[in-house]
């Protein structure tokens, strides 16, 4: 044992220091330039017809930008372990501000958002990292001592609390974005087959009971049929859809240019700068462009997965892996949205996407896998 710790202290002294993850800080830092590039080519128009600032919904992203490069680099610098302890804490909160956003006043029928100054919150964001940071808690022993159904239970019953409240809002996006991160955290943290059939012939029975029970607002039954047939509706649930479609369709291999393509620069695509940022990828840099932004999201996947796979404990893992799950979900959900095989969520487009909270929920969140990065334990296999 005493040689063995020997030989560990020397490998240690022969190593150099954990350094930050340089291929997922230029994949952050890049997909973020990018998104206030494409944010301010897909409102410029749209404000100046309405007499205002062509550049001010870009300097407000870019804000956000600055503001995000220093929540990544601050969760770099703190130790992720850390985090368990404060995960009761910011359970708390989150309740407190899910519960306090539905006492506000409906905002195109929705309450989602708290208003501090000319900014909005969107507390749902953080329930998103919340939610991670608890499973991961919780979870990181059934290493040891095996998935007890206790434990499972106690997991789902925590996530179940935010994610009802984000269902009354309604905001269904982010309620299934919960979703999929607890059935990738729990896969990872040793969920046993039998359990994971229940947990899925469970949820499946809960989303016929959504339908049979009616739960569902008119507009999002409309969301899901257009899915099928957006030309029933062509002016109005479909339009955002079709528009999209169009847009992208239009721009070809290369694109029509940067600042170019009709749609985008008559505003025919509703909502571009915040949840179809992409249909001003495709109409403008075309497919190339377009798959571009989709290789630097799979770099930065990637990496999430080498820090999950090295992390030092199986609280970094299941951190690691948890925000990977709420990055690649809202990936492939806002694309898929607008290139027709997904329906319209109103999920944001992980930094590309206008707005605030989900950019620093996501910036906390990559700052959190960095800090994972840096405490990877200096010796092989240990």
């Amino acid at each position: 044992m005493a040689a063995t710790s020997s030989l560990d202290r020397a490998v240690v002294g022969d190593r150099p220091r954990p350094t930050p993850d340089l291929v997922l800080f230029l994949s952050f830092a890049a997909l973020s330039a990018f998104g206030i590039l494409m944010v301010y080519t897909a409102s410029r128009a749209l404000l100046e017809t309405q007499g205002l600032d062509p550049s001010s919904l870009m300097v407000k992203q870019a804000i956000f930008a600055v503001v995000g490069l220093v929540l990544f680099l601050l969760m770099s610098v703190i130790d992720y372990r850390d985090l368990a302890g404060w995960s009761v804490p910011l359970y708390v909160i989150t309740l407190a501000l899910l519960g306090f956003v539905l006492t506000t006043a409906p905002v195109l029928e929705v309450q989602r958002w708290i208003q501090i100054g000319p900014f909005q919150f969107q507390p749902s964001e953080l329930a998103k990292l919340t939610v991670i940071v608890v499973l991961a808690a919780v979870l990181a022993p059934a290493r040891e001592e095996g998935m007890k159904w206790r434990r499972l239970l106690t997991a789902l019953a925590l996530v179940a609390v935010p994610a009802a409240l984000i269902f009354i809002q309604p905001d269904l996006g982010t309620m299934l974005v919960l979703g999929f991160i607890t059935l990738v955290v729990l896969f990872v943290a040793g969920t046993t087959m039998p359990q994971l059939v229940t947990l899925l012939a469970t949820g499946a029975a809960g989303v016929v009971a959504v339908f049979k029970l009616k739960l569902l607002r008119d507009y999002q039954l409309a969301r899901l049929q257009s899915l099928i047939d957006p030309s029933a509706d062509p002016l109005g649930i479909g339009y955002n859809r079709i528009q999209s479609e169009i847009a992208i369709g239009s721009g070809g291999f290369f694109g029509k240019g940067l600042f170019g393509g009709a749609l985008t620069n008559l505003s025919y695509v509703p909502a571009q700068p915040t949840d179809f940022i992409f249909t001003a990828v495709g109409e403008q840099l075309g497919f190339v462009g377009g798959t571009l932004v989709m290789v630097a999201y799979a770099l930065l996947l990637w990496r999430l997965l080498v820090i999950a796979a090295n992390a030092r404990d199986r609280f970094g893992t299941l951190l690691a892996v948890g925000v990977a799950a709420m990055v690649s979900f809202q990936v492939f959900v806002n694309i898929g949205m607008t290139i027709g095989i997904m329906p319209v969520t109103g999920l944001p487009l992980p930094l590309l996407s206008a707005g605030g909270s989900a950019y620093l929920t996501t910036a906390l969140a990559l700052g959190i896998a960095n800090s994972v990065w840096m405490r990877r334990t200096p010796v092989p296999g240990r």
